[in-house]
């Protein structure tokens, strides 16, 4: 067999993959295993946004579209940041691709050539090291430890930026911390940042709705600092706020030079987005916004219930996060025992495991996040699925000898 390319070696699945994976080879065994692993809404996508969908479909635009989104799609976007987020971008300062993931994609294989740094605070989602990577990157991790409450330090910012560094990313509310900034916190990043003339800044705000008391709301670093402007690009999408992963549906603003770049390198990869998503997006972005408060209000009840039920575990220590629908719960009072199935937890991977294989209870290791001894835990599940997922967990942790 031919060889593959050795770009290959610098990629490998993500750990909530390798679990929900597991899962389902248990749940086909025959267990009842909750699955607690994957960051995706519980909610139905919103009635107006399927009903467009299908309206864009029997008015027969299903053709190829433009490689960066549909005008009518990028003016619902430039309404929406000028909207919520205090940000005035043209519409060639936009770009939609296929989920967040992709407007990162471009942006990154646009921009970095080998060598080049990326700054990103941990724990982090593991697609943006592993892009970077993908591009010749060379990832730079800071820690953002519990006793910060998972927040990147002004600092430590500062000490990590060299003058390899191209991109600083930014997630807040983080994946998988939950943590989330205040205007003053993000300020004072942006201060930082102002000093580095040579840096682009990735703001991901995919979880920008979904965020609690503590912050005074979500607060984009391009608009806290407009100075930035120039050299921030903002992601953000459809896939948390509106309940749409499947619909695949990402976008991002910045200055059009870069904008431009990303709109060249997504024709060469997937051109535009799939039309009818495009026309749901739409009726999403400019449709009644009630259900997005009311789905607030219910993931605030469940990650209270959370980390509350977590909380009274031998062995666990759980945060109680600002942000996103997430919590990261330390297991180190855990590591170093013996659960009731005679496995020996030295790692947050053995817990992650021996929960999964023992209480039917699956999770992600703080390992797939840079970040350990914790474990990963969403909560965007139903209020009786949560309760029965703590309840197991808490037996889990008190069978450990």
């Amino acid at each position: 067999m031919p060889a593959l390319a050795q770009r290959l070696q610098e990629i490998v699945i993500s750990g909530s993959t390798r679990m929900s994976i597991r899962a389902r080879e248990l749940r086909e065994a025959g267990q009842e295993v909750i699955s607690l692993t994957v960051g995706e809404p519980d909610f139905a996508t919103p009635p107006e946004a399927i009903e467009a969908a299908h309206q864009a479909a029997l008015a027969g635009r299903t053709k190829y579209p433009p490689n960066d989104g549909w005008p009518e799609l990028k003016a619902a976007v430039q309404r929406k940041f000028r909207r919520e987020n205090g940000l005035d971008y043209a519409l060639d300062e936009i770009i939609v691709a296929n989920g967040g993931k992709q407007v990162i994609l471009d942006a990154i294989l646009a921009t970095v050539d080998a060598g080049d740094e990326i700054v990103i605070p941990t724990p982090f989602w593991s697609a943006y090291a592993d892009i970077g990577k993908l591009a010749g990157g060379v990832p730079v991790l800071v820690p953002c430890p519990q006793n910060n409450g998972f927040k990147l330090r002004p600092e430590d910012l500062e000490a990590a930026i060299t003058p390899r560094t191209k991109w600083v990313t930014l997630n807040f509310p983080n994946n998988p911390s939950g943590a989330a900034l205040t205007r003053a916190e993000v300020k004072a990043l942006a201060d930082v940042l102002m000093r580095h003339p040579h840096v682009w800044v990735l703001s991901d705000e995919m979880y920008e709705h979904i965020i609690y008391e503590d912050t005074g709301g979500h607060h984009s670093i391009a608009a806290v600092e407009p100075g930035l402007r120039e050299r921030t690009l903002t992601v953000s999408g459809a896939s948390k706020t509106y309940a749409m992963t499947g619909w695949r549906v990402g976008f991002g603003g910045g200055p059009r030079a870069l904008i431009k770049a990303m709109t060249n390198m997504q024709s060469q990869t997937t051109n535009g987005i799939a039309t009818v998503a495009q026309a749901a997006t739409i009726a999403a972005l400019d449709g009644p916004q009630d259900g997005v408060e009311e789905r607030r209000r219910l993931y605030r009840e469940r990650r209270d219930l959370v980390v509350s039920m977590l909380n009274e575990c031998p062995g666990l220590q759980c945060h109680k996060p600002e942000g996103a629908f997430y919590v990261y719960p330390s297991v180190a009072g855990c590591l170093g025992k013996t659960t009731a199935g005679g496995k020996r937890l030295e790692t947050d991977e053995d817990v992650a495991m021996a929960l999964l294989e023992e209480n039917h209870v699956a999770t992600v290791s703080g390992a797939a996040y840079s970040m350990s001894p914790y474990i990963r835990l969403s909560y965007a599940a139903d209020t009786e699925t949560l309760r029965e997922a703590c309840a197991r967990i808490q037996d889990f942790c008190r069978g450990l000898a």
